[in-house]
């Protein structure tokens, strides 16, 4: 990989990372790691309003982490595939590690 390539690669992951380190939108992809819910559902699920959710839902699907899907009126979101979950989960257990040893 030369380095614009490598560049825009890292900016990129950056901005994935930057989507998913907030603790609300971990929970909504927690929530989404069964399959599709609602804003409602997500909503209603974490105690948090429809417009927090909506909003925190746009900035996971502007990423690609998560894709929506309209149903008459009601907007579906699902997880764009298993690889984001894969990484929070590998990221959950190097934490859990971490803390072991002490490091916070």
């Amino acid at each position: 990989m030369d380095r614009p390539d490598a560049r825009e690669m890292y900016d990129l992951h950056a901005r994935l990372c930057k989507a998913i380190a907030d603790p609300k939108r971990l929970l909504i992809i927690d929530a989404l790691r069964d399959g599709e819910r609602s804003v409602g559902e997500i909503a209603d699920e974490l105690g948090l309003s429809q417009p927090n959710t909506s909003q925190h839902l746009a900035v996971l699907r502007d990423r690609k982490v998560v894709i929506a899907t309209r149903s008459g009126t009601t907007v579906f979101y699902s997880l764009n595939g298993r690889k984001v979950i894969d990484a929070i989960d590998l990221l959950r257990s190097f934490m859990a590690e971490l803390m072991v040893i002490g490091v916070n």
